[in-house]
């Protein structure tokens, strides 16, 4: 039965509303509405600081008007209203067109000096002064909302200057204020409302009930009563998500998976007495789970995190040979054809002859013939190939297994709940493997993977090189470049190769030729750019030199790395398409360009492309970026360390919220308004416990029907499809 939350918005703030609602902000019922919160309070009392307000960029800010006046138009009919408005130590412009009724003294929402309101517009500079053309306003007189008589009532009067006002999140055509008007019309709407936490929960985490909440995030009295309601509804967010992400690891469990048990002298065992070097510590701990888990009658889904050049690959192929023993199929889910190839390639070297024979290791991507899908697929149906590489195309209707066993998908941030599971569908219940160069702090592992196991391997195999990076600021050393392939040549004059990382193909890339917005621009390294001035450059004479892009055809990409992991290139100029996976012994250097334009975590992997063979790696980060800049930081941080947990933290202080949990993961728009997992960590671990607690003793929430209800009503499309499905 539907609720309060539950009602379309139509019936409660009108059509028009509610439509421009939906518009503007996808808000379509009342829950949607009051769970959009506001992004910061004001008070009537107090000013904004004009002088520092940026240069095109939307703002609502409180001010009093200096000044009011209306002239006609010299050129053209008509008037124009102008308008100064200050904070006490700046000023600030306002400009309109044929509204005299503004500077009316008589309109309860007239510009009069002397009057303090809201202001929301887009800041521009015109003659050297700051201006809103043309804004949108709401005087704090207006009829209604007169202040208490100061010299009657002073107590009242400062009370009325101190009550918090919502800012909320909005647009041009819907400005904060017609979001305030339309929120106490859905509070209005709502009395009665069930919490839907238990009475346990509010006691364990102290949380104020969820009606008296809403009311005071969206219409405090003081400042208390939204931190408070703030802290409640946070608190709402972590256990709704928790709960889910449980319910659907216990879901899981109920399904009953084939058991898959290594033989003695079987597959496994053979492969681990012809490997040339001992297995480390962490890949033995983490085999061991593994094995552990695929022997069990329930499906294994587990999440695998490891540093870059850890040999979670090799963990992953150990267990795809287990799964071989009892005639199951495994299908390793790569992100692009250029690491799908790369890990055919390494996965047959591996195995040998013999092995390589018997499981028939197949690759299935978008760019292969038709003749050579064909034959794949005729083999993978058959069951003859037991280990099955590919990219998105094994998703596809015409991928289809004989007995599918095992799903491995590799860089799990590249694919959505929605896609493993149309994997996980062409098997009868197979275990799942998602692994991730990535290193997750632990909350982000339970805010987005909380329904999966961990296993984490930290140490490196034997033999791994140091890799050494360095800063190239070309902000402050512009002369550097020619150092960067002179030092190039030199290890190129020793033997060895590297590569050239650009952030785009060619010059008609999305992001334009140019650093946009900055003064003096410099051109974006491209691949096509970088490619022939290298070529020319005398340091680089007589080189072998190329590119490689997502552009290529599948044959293209597959000839170059080829060529390339054979020693017959010297020097590879690509984009990120080699971030992951590709590993060629005798890469020792690489530069990244711009590298500023790159994440942390992404500059973490690029740079695990070298020094895996043994010899030292040198990383060169280029950069325009300014002294000081958050830019410059994120590349000086990458350079301080090569551990990839702690870059893992520094990432997650650096990036905003949606980028760490990522719109594959979430379903889209996110549900977590208020949480945030950078600073949230220990409210999400209560969350969790309590979470676990109330469903050890009813899994179904049976005896929780409301607080089902609120599960369902915040789950995102994915985690309600998933649950449908299984």
């Amino acid at each position: 039965m539907a609720g309060p939350l539950d009602q379309r918005l139509a019936a409660v703030v009108g059509d028009r509303t509610a439509k421009l609602l939906e518009k503007q902000l996808e808000i379509r019922t009342v829950g949607d509405l009051l769970s959009h919160y506001p992004r910061r309070y004001v008070k009537r009392g107090e000013l904004s600081r004009l002088d520092a307000l940026p240069l095109e960029t939307d703002v609502t800010i409180v001010a009093e008007v200096l000044r009011a006046t209306s002239r006609g138009l010299r050129a053209r009919r008509g008037t124009m209203q102008g308008v100064l408005i200050s904070d006490g130590t700046g000023t600030l412009s306002l400009v309109f067109f044929n509204q005299p009724f503004l500077t009316d003294d008589k309109n309860a929402n007239a510009l009069v000096p002397g009057r303090r309101g809201l202001f929301s517009g887009r800041v521009k500079l015109y003659n050297g002064m700051r201006q809103l053309a043309h804004p949108q306003h709401q005087m704090f007189t207006e009829e209604g909302q007169e202040p208490p008589d100061p010299e009657v009532d002073p107590e009242g009067a400062k009370r009325w200057e101190e009550i918090p006002l919502p800012i909320y999140p909005a647009t041009a055509a819907l400005t904060t204020w017609k979001i305030e008007k339309a929120v106490e019309l859905a509070l209005a709407s709502i009395g009665g409302l069930e919490d839907p936490m238990p009475l346990e929960v509010c006691r364990i985490a102290h949380l104020m009930g969820y009606e008296a909440a809403l009311q005071r995030i969206h219409r405090p009295a003081h400042d208390g009563d939204w931190v408070q309601a703030k802290r409640t509804l946070r608190f709402h967010e972590a256990f709704l998500l928790q709960t889910a992400l449980l319910q659907r690891r216990a879901v899981r469990a109920m399904f009953a998976a084939t058991e898959r048990r290594p033989a003695p002298g079987g597959h496994l065992e053979r492969f681990d007495a012809g490997l040339p070097f001992e297995l480390t510590d962490d890949q033995k701990a983490v085999g061991a789970e593994i094995l552990a888990d695929l022997a069990g009658e329930a499906p294994m889904h587990r999440l695998l995190q490891g540093e870059v050049a850890s040999g979670k690959t090799l963990v992953a192929l150990r267990a795809m040979l287990a799964v071989a023993e009892s005639g199951g199929q495994s299908a390793l889910l790569a992100p692009t054809e250029v690491l799908a190839a790369q890990h055919l390639r390494s996965i047959a070297k591996i195995l040998g002859p013999d092995l390589s024979a018997e499981l028939m290791p197949t690759l299935v991507t978008g760019q292969m013939g038709i003749a050579a899908r064909r034959k794949a697929a005729l083999q993978i149906i058959t069951g003859r190939a037991k280990i099955v590489v590919g990219t998105h195309a094994l998703l596809s209707d015409t991928t289809e297994f004989e007995d599918l066993g095992l799903v491995v998908v590799d860089e799990q941030h590249r694919f959505g709940v929605e896609q493993r599971e149309i994997l996980r569908r062409k098997g009868s219940a197979p275990h799942t493997l998602v692994m991730t160069a990535t290193p997750i702090p632990r909350t982000v592992a339970m805010t987005v993977f909380g329904d999966l196991e961990t296993s984490t391997i930290r140490g490196l195999p034997a033999g791994r090189a140091p890799i050494t990076s360095h800063v190239v600021p070309l902000a402050e050393k512009p002369r550097w470049l020619p150092n960067v392939w002179r030092r190039a040549g030199e290890e190129i004059e020793q033997g060895r190769q590297g590569y050239v990382i650009c952030p785009a193909i060619g010059a008609d890339d999305d992001e334009g030729d140019l650093l946009a917005g900055e003064d003096g621009a410099v051109p974006r390294a491209t691949v096509t750019g970088v490619l022939a001035d290298l070529r020319t450059q005398p340091a680089l004479a007589g080189r072998r030199i190329e590119a490689l892009t997502g552009r290529m055809s599948g044959e293209e990409k597959d000839a170059v790395m080829t060529a390339f992991a054979d020693g017959r290139i010297d020097l590879l100029v690509a984009t990120t398409v080699v971030e992951v996976g590709v590993d060629v012994a005798n890469a020792t250097f690489m530069v990244v360009l711009d590298a500023d334009r790159f994440g942390v975590s992404q500059l973490h992997q690029l740079r695990g492309r070298v020094g895996r063979g043994g010899l030292p790696g040198l990383c060169l980060l280029v950069t325009h970026a300014e002294a000081g800049t958050p830019a410059l930081e994120r590349v000086e941080a990458v350079a301080a360390t090569t551990d990839g947990f702690a870059l893992a933290q520094t990432d997650l202080e650096l990036r905003r919220e949606g980028d760490v949990l990522g719109a594959s993961q979430s379903g889209g728009r996110s549900q977590l308004k208020l949480l945030r997992v950078t600073r949230d960590g220990e409210l999400i671990e209560l969350a969790r416990d309590t979470a676990a607690a109330i469903l050890a003793e009813d899994p179904a929430l049976d005896a929780y029907p409301v607080l089902r209800a609120a599960i369902e009503r915040s789950s995102d499309e994915e985690s309600r499809a998933f649950l449908d499905k299984s």
